[in-house]
């Protein structure tokens, strides 16, 4: 009986730890983003990410999937993919914006509350899909706005009496859109769209080659070219789910 329980424990605390590495993330992302170290708190986020990523993949790995890692991993994606860019945002444009500035950052944070809470209410239901998300995930969103930031920080530091100076000129247009940016991902983390999930593509079979010389190139163009690839990718995922919805059939696109 305590061998049984201590192997539960195990399985139990072996994806838990991830998710505290995802929640340790997003608390060092908002000591960076309140002292103004943006792309550190950005980087943080998108750590986050990738321990996210893995807590899943161990708990099935381990078949320690449990209520209390629903929870729990809920929690943790709230802070570091639901606070912690809203208000990396908020410190780096949408002040300036005064009471709408944080309008929009609390537009997201909700949004992003309610899309966890919906996950967990059809988790809990049993009627989760493991093909699709409804809704933009709050990890892409939050993926999106790391690399947003990430990328103009790159833009903001070239010397503009460098050839490459020519994208300063595009400074004011991101710091423009950064509002519009935040707003628009908290609406699609709220919305209906189905979004993919690859929960269960396994990149080793051979009818998934093509899937996979995908990702090796997308990884070597994120190797070469991060800030400016990350944004793509988040970008273009951000964006997938509206080709999604047209391809879809309708009852797909409710879990």
């Amino acid at each position: 009986m305590e061998s049984g329980t201590l192997k539960r424990s195990g399985q139990l605390l072996a994806p838990s730890l991830f998710t505290m590495g995802n929640m340790a993330c997003g608390f060092y992302a908002l000591l960076n983003a309140h002292v103004g170290e943006y792309s550190t708190a950005a980087k943080c986020i998108l750590g986050g990410i990738v321990f996210d990523m893995l807590d899943g993949r161990i708990a099935r790995l381990v078949h320690g999937e449990s209520s209390f890692g629903v929870e729990f991993d809920s929690l943790a994606d709230f802070l570091t993919f639901g606070v912690a860019p809203a208000y990396m945002m908020y410190a780096l444009f949408l002040k300036d914006y005064g009471i709408w500035g944080y309008v929009a950052a609390f537009i997201y944070t909700l949004c992003g509350g309610l899309r966890l809470a919906r996950f967990n209410a059809y988790a809990h239901a049993g009627k989760g899909s493991k093909t699709h998300f409804t809704g933009l995930p709050i990890p892409g969103g939050a993926g999106v706005l790391a690399s947003f930031v990430l990328l103009y920080s790159l833009i903001e530091q070239r010397d503009p009496s460098s050839p490459e100076g020519f994208w300063g000129h595009w400074i004011p247009v991101l710091a423009t859109a950064g509002p519009f940016l935040v707003v628009a991902l908290g609406a699609l983390m709220a919305s209906t769209i189905p979004y993919g999930a690859f929960k269960q593509v396994d990149l080793l079979q051979p009818q998934n080659r093509k899937l996979l010389a995908v990702v090796m190139l997308i990884l070597a163009l994120v190797y070469v070219y991060p800030e400016n690839s990350l944004f793509l990718m988040f970008f273009l995922y951000a964006l997938s789910g509206f080709v999604r919805r047209r391809a879809a059939p309708a009852a797909e696109k409710h879990p």
